[in-house]
């Protein structure tokens, strides 16, 4: 049976997270409150858990979950050919409403998904969330809805949507920020603007400096339905599978690709095809929130 805790209460959150931690480690799912809004989490290097968040999210392989981490000093070993402008971005917007998208390590025992080879990092800004991944390590998170349905800001929304596949709820209270985390696609020598969310891209130009900010290629987001790839990886529109002629570009052994103003171009990027769940939601109801992921 399903347990809650209450995370306003010292107790019952140190309790909360050690059930947590180990539901995690037997590879069972569970709802936790973000900065945006509640999250299914599973571990990210177990394909059944992986799975049973999909199932439980009605989703296919094509819309694999985003990895939520601790903190950035977590990227080398999940990530590589990590660009140095990306690490001003980390710098800057870690932990927050920022997505970045990189080359995953081809050395990983994970399977995410259809990702194309690349993985979707963030750290949320959220002291619940990242005192559990500090215990638990990196986690595969999608909001805590059934897909094309609005996200859900309570623990009880979360319930009732996923109780059958969560075996521990975090109760963090109710989440108000429902806006999207910008997501770039950073497997270039210019990061690219899949989506337009939480930090802006003045903000993202200030930091970047001389590195061009490519804009222009993201599908714009449904009101009904902004549920990223949101944090999930998504085939362009039109597709129903992940482009199978993109093959990733050839770049340096090792793990700092420098910026634009010192590296020549790179060959169409590999990670565009993560952008937002195209999926129609006409149940008036449900427009009332969009869907949005952690």
């Amino acid at each position: 049976m399903s347990e809650i805790f209450d995370c306003s209460d010292a107790d019952q959150r140190s309790e909360g997270l050690t059930a947590a931690r180990t539901a995690i480690e037997n590879g069972e799912c569970i709802v936790l409150p973000t900065d945006t809004v509640y999250g299914i989490g599973a571990d990210a290097f177990s394909p059944v858990a992986v799975q049973t968040l999909l199932s439980a999210k009605g989703r296919g392989r094509e819309m694999p979950p985003p990895v939520l981490i601790p903190g950035r000093d977590t990227v080398p070993g999940l990530a590589m050919d990590v660009p140095s402008y990306a690490g001003r971005l980390m710098d800057a917007f870690w932990p927050g409403g920022l997505t970045l998208i990189f080359r995953s390590q081809p050395s990983l025992a994970w399977d995410l998904g259809d990702t194309n080879g690349t993985v979707g990092l963030r750290v949320p800004d959220d002291e619940i969330a990242r005192e559990l991944l500090s215990l638990t390590g990196p986690l595969a998170v999608s909001s805590a809805n059934k897909t094309g349905r609005p996200a859900a800001t309570t623990i009880t929304e979360a319930g009732f949507a996923l109780g059958g596949f969560v075996e521990v709820f975090l109760d963090g209270g109710t989440r108000s920020d429902t806006q999207p985390s910008t997501i770039l696609d950073c497997t270039k020598a210019d990061p690219v603007v899949l989506r337009e969310g939480a930090v802006s891209l003045d903000a993202l130009r200030e930091v970047l400096g001389p590195v061009e900010l490519i804009t222009g290629l993201g599908v714009s987001v449904d009101p009904g339905d902004p549920e990223p790839m949101g944090e999930t990886f998504a085939v362009a529109p039109g597709d129903e599978e992940p482009h199978p002629d993109q093959t990733p570009p050839h770049l340096p052994d090792d793990e700092t690709v420098f910026d634009s103003a010192d590296a020549p171009p790179a060959p169409e990027s590999i990670g565009e095809h993560w952008d937002v769940e195209n999926t129609s939601v006409t149940d008036e109801a449900a427009t009332d929130r969009p869907e949005v992921n952690p």
